[in-house]
This record gives C-alpha cells, sequence and structure tokens, in this order.
C-alpha cells in the first residue's frame, strides 16, 4: 500500500505541476493582453519620439545644407568673377596688342568728331551769311552800276540829236 500511496502521490504532484503550468499559461496570456496593450502603447510613444528627433535631425541638416550651398554659391560666383576679370584683361591686352582702341577711346574719338562737325556747321553758317551779305552788296552794287549806265544812256540819248 505503500507503493500505492506513493503513486497516488506522485500523481497527485504530476497533476498539481500540470494545473500549476496551465495556470501559468492563463497568467502569462492574461499579463500578455494587460502588459500587451501598454507595451503597444509604449511603442508608439517610443515611435513618436523617434519621428520627432528625426524631423528636427533632418530640418537641422536642411539648414545646414542650405548654408553650405550658400557658402559655396558664394564661393563659385567669386570664382567666376575672378574668372571673368582675368579673361577680360587678357583679352584687352591681346586687342592692344594688335591695335584696336578701346570702347573709351572709340568715344572719345567720336565726342572729338561731333565736336569738329559742330564747329564746322558754325562755320558753314557765318560763310553762307557772309556769302549772302556779299551777293546782296554784289546785287545792290550790279543794280546801282546798271542804273548809272542807264542814266548815262539816256542823258547821252538827250544830248546827242537824232537823225531824221
Amino acid at each position: 500500500m505503500v507503493a500505492k500511496k506513493k503513486a497516488k502521490e506522485l500523481q497527485n504532484d504530476i497533476m498539481d505541476s500540470a494545473h500549476k503550468v496551465w495556470l501559468a499559461g492563463l497568467g502569462a496570456v492574461a499579463m500578455a493582453e494587460d502588459e500587451g496593450a501598454k507595451f503597444f502603447s509604449d511603442l508608439v510613444d517610443k515611435g513618436k519620439n523617434i519621428e520627432k528627433r528625426s524631423k528636427k535631425q533632418t530640418k537641422e541638416r536642411v539648414e545646414q545644407a542650405r548654408g553650405t550651398v550658400a557658402g559655396m554659391k558664394t564661393v563659385a560666383e567669386s570664382y567666376w568673377e575672378t574668372f571673368g576679370r582675368t579673361i577680360d584683361d587678357k583679352v584687352t591686352t591681346v586687342i592692344h596688342r594688335i591695335g584696336v582702341p578701346t570702347k573709351d577711346e572709340i568715344e572719345t574719338l567720336t565726342k572729338k568728331v561731333e565736336d569738329l562737325t559742330a564747329s564746322i556747321d558754325k562755320l558753314r553758317t557765318k560763310e553762307a551769311a557772309t556769302a549772302r551779305a556779299r551777293a546782296t552788296t554784289a546785287k545792290k552794287a550790279t543794280a546801282a552800276k546798271r542804273a548809272t549806265t542807264t542814266k548815262k544812256a539816256a542823258t547821252a540819248k538827250k544830248a546827242t540829236p537824232t537823225k531824221k
């Protein structure tokens, strides 16, 4: 009977252990349900925090990139201006070597030509006025000579007897 009692105790221990395992499983499921919602909520919160940080970092990186691009733009513009001035200087040097006048020289010559043209026009106006005055004086002198000649001729006709 001792063996039966030991077997019965062993059977009860196994049943008790199996029941405890069953209860532990049910407890785990219940805990998973309770803790699962909380766990999910915690995961969502952590995701939001990471998203905020990444947006902030992205904004900072974008601003940093903008600053870098602006700096690079300034440097590029400076190099471009220097390059342009260098090319202008070289082209100007070559143009002077072959004797092509510069824009300033052409403008100076144009101004001188305009001044000379104005002076010539003034002289032509004075010459035309002088010529008109001479012509008027000459016409008057010619008219006076004709008048004198006509008077002399008329006087001479009167003085000479006419033959009939």
